[in-house]
């Protein structure tokens, strides 16, 4: 695949991608979604579209696209259903550690794997007590013998039913100062002593497993900690999470497109006072801030995203993508259901959807309250008095 955003292979793939969700995927959102039932078919299906190698470097099945393609890609299939970009997304994350940390042995052996979708997962950092604050987990891994035993919580974890492997975050030192230097992490596979203790219920992003992982005794080889050294799980996560936030803000972009699109749609049917509302002032005003929000929601993903090609640090950028564009989500979602009236309240239209779903990108890959300290602290480190 080109690398380029504007490549014709990368067009032409998401040109495939927008009519296979035409085609394949929206005449079963409604019911997958209300029954909170997983897509497997669809799962398949996006295995042989290649998304779960979409970031992998193509000399290891993958098809390395840059952010930015991979932006557009995970917009485009938001705004049909989110939650089937959280099914890859969390994968792809895994694969960037690997892919950027790993041994040489450990990148031969796992990324063709997780390219091909053979070995799906995702990442295993939040803990019962530890979100934002991911230093303070307690997951514990400990030497025994050739390899480890580890034992903890995990929670929260994006493909945690459905998914077999994890990059696992966990302290194989307590003790160290600072902290981060006591923290390590394991590609690790589901086996004795790594069971799903629970599903979650959530409000939206049906459809993805969101479950609890337990560890007890857990034991895992020598040859399973990223990199092969300790005290550097906390930097191969955190270059990850780049990857992760602008995917939850091209997310954002996607939900808010959506509402939208749907608004727009809506309010030139609807008629009140012999009129389509479209026509009426206060509509329009609230369509002109809506649409306005959506592009620069788009314009600060792709920002993002071109900085992650450029392999520059990028946290701040992406901060601000993830930040802003999660909000438009939030707000247009809103926006449209007012539109939309009491249709908008009801489950026979997606516009409640947006709704339940949109609020999730205010939470994950970090919270915006810690994405807006992260802008500050970065903002003042580039710029010194």
């Amino acid at each position: 695949m080109g690398s380029g955003p504007e490549g014709a292979s990368d067009e032409a793939l998401l040109d495939t991608i927008e009519k296979w969700l035409e085609r394949d995927v929206r005449p079963h959102v409604l019911k997958l979604d209300h029954a909170d039932e997983y897509p497997f078919e669809m799962v398949e299906q996006m295995k042989e579209l290649g998304l779960f190698g979409a970031t992998i470097a193509p000399e290891h099945g993958g098809l390395g696209l840059s952010a930015t393609t991979y932006a557009k890609i995970v917009e485009k299939i938001s705004e049909t259903w989110m939650s089937l970009s959280g099914i890859f997304n969390s994968h792809l994350i895994m694969a960037a550690c690997v892919e950027r940390n790993g041994t040489a042995e450990q990148k031969a052996y796992y990324l063709p794997k997780f390219a091909s979708g053979e070995i799906r997962g995702g990442l295993a950092l939040t803990e019962p007590n530890a979100g934002t604050d991911l230093q303070a987990i307690r997951t514990r891994a400990v030497r025994s013998g050739n390899g480890y035993v580890i034992n903890g919580t995990k929670t929260w974890i994006s493909n945690g039913i459905h998914g077999t492997c994890f990059a696992l975050l966990v302290k194989t030192d307590p003790d160290a100062s600072p902290r981060h230097k006591g923290m390590s992490c394991f590609v690790a596979e589901k086996g004795p002593g790594f069971s799903v203790s629970k599903k979650f219920e959530k409000l939206g992003y049906k459809g993805i497993d969101s479950a609890e992982l337990v560890f007890e005794d857990y034991q895992i080889s020598g040859e399973q900690l990223l990199g092969g050294h300790e005290g550097r799980g906390m930097q191969a996560v955190l270059g990850g999470l780049e990857l992760g936030r602008i995917n939850v803000a091209a997310r954002g972009c996607g939900i808010a497109s959506a509402a939208l699109k749907d608004a727009v749609r809506y309010s030139q049917v609807r008629q009140t006072f012999s009129k389509p509302i479209c026509e009426h002032q206060a509509i329009q005003l609230k369509l002109g801030e809506m649409a306005t929000r959506l592009q620069a929601a788009r314009l600060l993903t792709y920002d993002a995203a071109r900085a992650y090609d450029r392999k520059e640090r990028c946290d701040m950028e992406a901060g601000m993508a993830k930040y802003f564009a999660s909000e438009a989500a939030v707000e247009n979602a809103m926006e449209s259901m007012r539109i939309h009236g009491g249709y908008g309240y009801s489950k026979e239209y997606h516009v409640e959807r947006y709704l339940r779903d949109a609020p999730l990108m205010c939470i994950g890959e970090g919270t915006n309250e810690i994405q807006r300290i992260i802008i500050a602290k970065q903002l003042i480190e580039r710029n010194p008095a």
